[in-house]
């Protein structure tokens, strides 16, 4: 059986890399409890140096939208509700119909 793809929304405004990769895996590790099964997580932490947009921010949003296309699961770590590009991604799933996990 193909395992479930999974992305991994999470506000990352004001963190560190260490505190943002530190986050995902606890998201993961919850996500396979929830699903009792395996994932491949699809990585959407977008790192590389992105200068040369105008609007960096909602070119990571933009780029986001675009693997979450592809994923059977979308995953909203804790504090999701409170962050502009979560909350967008968010609507994108509920109305794209994806699965959703809501980490508290």
């Amino acid at each position: 059986m193909e395992k479930k793809k999974l992305f991994i929304s999470q506000p990352m405004k004001g963190k560190t890399e260490e505190e943002i990769r530190k986050e995902r895996e606890n998201a993961v590790i919850s996500a396979k409890e929830i699903l009792k099964e395996e994932v491949e997580v699809i990585d959407s932490y977008i790192y590389e140096d992105q200068q040369n947009h105008t609007d960096n921010d909602l070119w990571c949003l933009g780029r986001s939208i675009m693997i979450m296309s592809v994923v059977d699961i979308v995953c909203f770590a804790k504090g999701w509700s409170e962050a502009r590009g979560c909350k967008i991604e968010h609507e994108c799933a509920v109305q794209y119909g994806k699965k959703l996990l809501e980490l508290q």
